[in-house]
């Protein structure tokens, strides 16, 4: 007995089922698609409740958000730890900021406004504690180092420069 010829439809299945399988492959795409807009969503509502709960913070201490860094520093350790912290919190709501709205300019920009009053403490951190910067991402100790240098802050004085 002879088999009869198999057609291509018969070998790879019907219309019916091609028609199916593509179908899920668009249903699996439009997931994978949905999925990423969620996880950047939440990014950016991650960032804005982090630099929400910094504006918080500056508002609550304007002597932090505004800082006399020789006036912290005489007034004693705990104030030196709350403002490290106040600076950490900054740095960290920055970062989520930038990194969940790098194409708009003026997160950048209000980070970099805020930025420059602290640049006096980072210097000297920086310059007695080199692994401080190093807990940040890589793209904010750029921006750091590079602000230190715009502002012209240096050691070993670590003073704002003109700029």
């Amino acid at each position: 007995m002879s088999q009869p010829s198999i057609l291509w439809w018969q070998k790879y299945g019907t219309l019916a089922q091609m028609a199916q399988a593509s179908v899920a492959l668009l249903g699996f795409v439009a997931i994978l698609f949905q999925i990423n807009e969620i996880r950047t969503s939440n990014r950016a509502v991650s960032a804005r409740q982090a630099f929400l709960g910094y504006t918080d913070l500056a508002f609550k201490n304007p002597k932090f958000s505004a800082p006399d860094y020789e006036a912290i520093k005489a007034a004693g350790r705990d104030e030196q730890i709350q403002y490290e912290s106040f600076v950490s919190y900054f740095l960290y709501a920055c970062e989520e900021a930038t990194a969940a709205f790098a194409d708009r300019r003026e997160w950048t920009a209000s980070c970099d406004y805020d930025l420059k009053a602290h640049l006096p403490f980072l210097c000297e951190k920086s310059r007695t504690e080199p692994a401080y910067l190093e807990t940040y991402s890589t793209d904010t100790q750029q921006w750091v180092k590079a602000s230190l240098r715009t502002a012209s802050v240096t050691s070993p004085d670590c003073k704002l420069g003109k700029t």
